[in-house]
């Protein structure tokens, strides 16, 4: 939010631009041309007629000439909203001078749109405020501002501009839909995932093994020492804290059309948020690169701003950067109907052995809504195929059965 007072002040004298409108142009060089060939001629009437259209020229810059007094102050009623919330966003112009200001006419960019103000006089510290409506039916990174306020003559021939404000972002983040708890088994595993690494000291028992120097008397087991006559400690199968890769395609050829694109941002981010909420470790890839998955706004804010490009890479491409995190129990694809099913079975079989394998496919065009939830097996993948977000619960139900 830009400051108002002398600030906006200095921000508005460096931002100032005076232009001469098209019109304006040909009113100079009409009056130009006269008055040269008024001279040349000896005629004085054309001379006198261009003579008076350079004066009307003259008197539109002196219109728009004079000191603008205005703190101008730009402010967003969040910068974050969610597909479909209401996002408003308010100009407040205050005369900062102690003698009346002109009237003026306010620009203000939305995007690839305008809004336009008339702001009326004002006196010596008067305030006038503009409200509008940003509109956020899609998911979009809104640049807004900087306002300008824009002074020209009745005549529309020149036109001068001061801008007032930086421009501010309005993050439209995605849909989501909440899961349900533990995510149907999938997202959640509250005594980690048993692996194939021995150790000391866990919670799933692997076997008896000799006592070496060092271990800890606390897991000998008595009872077989006893009977064998020599010390035996317990082994135990090291357990991994859940962890989730949501590896979200960001390929343009492998959707059907933008509406697919963005119920497949949802459902990322869906998965996402559910595996913070439950705590569980998340890395969040695309074809391209890895998402920063530190916080829930970050992410959001990442996934607001993704395009899918083509040429970005396939969900194979997909599954091999998926298969370089570490550590990882469940990897989510999710990806568009254009997507063959011969590569996701080469997908789940690019995945380690031991990890789960969910591809969350979005087709718009599957049927009613009782057949949306198609859940099957291709290799080692489970595939799951959404219409719509709220399909995407459903599924993953029936994905853990």
């Amino acid at each position: 939010m830009s400051a108002p007072g002398a600030a906006a002040r200095e921000l508005g004298t460096a931002g100032r631009a005076l232009g001469v409108r098209p019109a304006g142009w040909v009113v100079l060089a009409l009056g130009v041309t006269a008055t040269s060939a008024g001279w040349a001629l000896g005629w004085l009437e054309l001379v006198a007629l261009g003579a008076a259209v350079l004066a009307v020229l003259a008197a539109a810059l002196a219109f728009t000439l004079g000191r603008q007094p205005y703190a101008v102050d730009l402010r967003l009623s969040a910068r974050r909203v969610v597909v479909g919330e209401r996002a408003l966003g308010a100009v407040v112009v205050r005369n900062a001078g102690a003698g009346p200001a002109l009237p003026a006419r306010l620009e203000l960019p939305v995007g690839a749109a305008e809004a336009a103000f008339v702001l009326p006089a004002l006196p010596g510290g008067g305030e006038h405020e503009e409200v509008l409506a940003i509109p956020t039916a899609r998911r979009a990174v809104i640049a807004v501002g900087p306002v300008r306020s824009v002074r020209g003559d009745p005549l529309g021939l020149v036109r001068r501009a001061m801008t007032w404000t930086d421009v501010h972002e309005l993050y439209v983040h995605p849909r989501t839909v909440r899961l349900a708890a533990r995510a149907a088994g999938l997202l959640h595993d509250l005594e980690g995932r048993p692996a194939r690494d021995v150790t000391t000291a866990d919670l799933a028992f692997h076997a008896l093994r000799e006592y070496l120097p060092g271990d800890d008397r606390r897991h000998v087991h008595w009872r077989s020492s006893a009977r064998t006559g020599t010390l035996m400690v317990r082994q135990y199968e090291e357990a991994r804290r859940s962890h989730l890769v949501v590896a979200l395609g960001s390929d343009a050829r492998d959707y059907a059309g933008a509406e697919e694109v963005e119920v497949a941002v949802s459902a990322a981010a869906s998965l996402a948020l559910q595996a913070f909420a439950e705590d569980a470790d998340l890395t969040a890839l695309t074809s391209g690169a890895a998402l920063p998955a530190g916080s829930p706004r970050r992410l959001l804010d990442a996934l607001t701003r993704l395009q899918p490009t083509p040429g970005a890479g396939g969900v194979v491409a997909l599954a091999h950067a998926a298969a370089q995190v570490e550590r990882a129990s469940l990897v989510v694809l999710v990806c568009g109907a254009a997507v063959p099913v011969r590569d996701l079975r080469a997908a789940g079989a690019v995945l380690p052995v031991g990890v789960r394998a969910v591809a969350v496919r979005v087709a718009g065009d599957v049927g009613e809504a009782s057949a949306r939830a198609d859940v099957r097996r291709v290799g080692a993948m489970t595939v799951a195929t959404i219409a719509a977000l709220g399909d995407l619960p459903r599924a993953l139900r029936a994905a853990a059965r």
